[in-house]
């Protein structure tokens, strides 16, 4: 209860604790709230306010007010973050203050989404882990789904890093849970379809294309059951370079490009058709997987 507003008015008005409690309560009583945060009954802070022309609701913290337009920025940020528009998300999380926010869901989802938004922005790697972190060592409830986040994080910036082996050892461990981890709502659509779409292609980058292509058709099904078509683009980008790499036939990765092609078009992802255009590019002209 915000008691320094409540003493503030009362001091303006010039009015003393005597003068203000007078008829209402007694002088004792308004002392012990203003001095010892003790509130008075309902019904006698409501007289007081009302004497004071302040309205009760100012003394009151406007926690679901914050912690909404918080959540608003943090939607819009994730958004930003699933199709790849990493500059808007990063705006709309420095505008949060951080700091301010009790939730811990909601501390922890910040600290995700910073994380994933500081290795896009090539952020030095300390300054990466420290922020991942911030989840790790969290021992509140329902942090799991955050935590094989800060796992999936970790792993990709060891990986851009060029720290393989590491990279691995936090990949790993990510799969030993995420097939088994609940969908239940969209919010856990787009991060289990985070993490395996960002495992899928870490995987293909240390050329375990079985597993790779595993997680990316994991991807492309819980994309198909949940009715979303963001990471179908960027699966099916991925399953394009894995078939490159398996030498599949020509026409093969074309359909996938395509498909890829159809699904960015659907979204307006302008950069994942910039990077198709440049794909079929190097495919018709430079004979990259066998007729």
């Amino acid at each position: 209860m915000n008691i320094e507003r409540f003493i503030e008015v009362r001091k303006a008005l010039n009015l003393s604790q005597m003068e203000l409690a007078e008829g209402i309560c007694t002088q004792v009583t308004l002392s012990r709230f203003e001095n010892n945060g003790q509130v008075p009954n309902l019904k006698i802070l409501i007289k007081l306010c009302n004497r004071l022309n302040l309205p009760l609701g100012e003394l009151f913290p406007k926690v679901g007010v914050k912690y909404t337009e918080a959540t608003e920025k943090m939607n819009k940020a994730e958004f930003f973050l699933i199709t790849s528009e990493y500059d808007q998300a990063s705006d709309l999380l420095q505008s949060i203050a951080v700091s301010e926010i009790e939730e811990n869901s909601l501390a922890l989802r910040f600290h995700y989404l910073n994380g994933f938004i500081m290795i896009a922005q090539q952020v030095p790697v300390t300054d990466v882990l420290f922020t991942f972190d911030q989840i790790l060592l969290s021992d509140k409830d329902d942090v799991e789904i955050y935590r094989l986040l800060a796992y999936t994080g970790i792993g990709m910036v060891y990986s851009r890093e060029k720290k393989l082996e590491k990279a691995e050892f936090y990949f790993s461990k990510v799969l030993e849970k995420i097939y088994a981890y609940p969908i239940n709502t969209m919010e856990d659509v787009w991060r289990v379809l985070n993490i395996v779409f960002q495992s899928g292609t870490f995987f293909a980058q240390i050329d375990e294309i079985e597993l790779s292509n595993a997680l990316l058709s994991y991807a492309v099904s819980i994309c198909s059951d949940n009715h979303v078509t963001y990471y179908l683009a960027r699966a099916a980008i991925q399953l394009a370079k894995n078939a490159i790499i398996q030498e599949k036939p020509q026409q093969e990765v074309l359909e996938l490009i395509h498909d890829a092609r159809a699904y960015s078009k659907i979204n307006k992802n302008t950069i994942a058709l910039k990077e198709l255009e440049q794909l079929e590019s190097e495919i018709l002209s430079g004979n990259l997987v066998k007729e």
